[in-house]
């Protein structure tokens, strides 16, 4: 079973890419989606992502313990996509909500966060399923300008070294391009 990573920035074409891998492999899919409808704006932007996706896959909506939940829901699914982690973490910080500024507390959210990325490459360790996971790369910027900017960055910057280091092979999108990066293309 192989291991996709796709990284970039917002609106790189991540999500479109991993669909599109997902439809070459002609498997079935189960499309992990982990975003949570906060406002009608974020509404309808699932929305357009669930028109975009085939009738024919399965899909789950999970914003946490998203391993044990791909377990419980697999099936037949030879292919699943998660899309994405930046949201998976987002929803991890979104349980400390009540915490502000200075006072947040960073190794709480940072041990749940660990848990939650062990947990989802346990399940990519123990299911028969390839996987392919879209994620953003935000360590590229200016650096947060708050405290609980630059702990999201450095945390999923974090998640995203571990999903790495499990991924057979990495994408960086740039302008809706995938570029190769893991395994590196090798010189003739």
């Amino acid at each position: 079973m192989k291991n996709i990573l796709i990284i970039g920035g917002a609106r790189s074409g991540k999500s479109h890419f991993a669909q599109e891998l997902a439809l070459k492999s002609g498997q079935s899919v189960l499309f992990v989606a982990t975003a949570e409808a906060g406002d009608e704006e974020m509404r309808q932007r699932i929305e357009q992502h669930q028109k975009s996706r085939p009738a024919t896959w399965s899909t789950l909506e999970a914003t946490t313990h998203i391993g044990s939940q791909i377990h419980q829901r697999l099936g037949g699914a030879k292919v699943v996509i998660v899309d994405c982690i930046t949201l998976l973490v987002n929803n991890i910080f979104g349980q400390y909500s009540h915490q502000t500024g200075e006072q947040i507390d960073a190794p709480l959210i940072e041990k749940n966060l660990t848990a939650e990325i062990n947990e989802l490459v346990e399940c990519i360790d123990q299911v028969d399923a390839s996987f392919i996971i879209v994620t953003n790369e935000v360590g590229l910027g200016l650096v947060p300008a708050n405290t609980v900017g630059r702990l999201y960055r450095d945390l999923l910057g974090r998640a995203n070294q571990l999903l790495a280091q499990r991924a057979d092979e990495i994408y960086l999108m740039v302008a809706g391009l995938p570029v190769l990066i893991k395994p590196a293309q090798s010189n003739p």
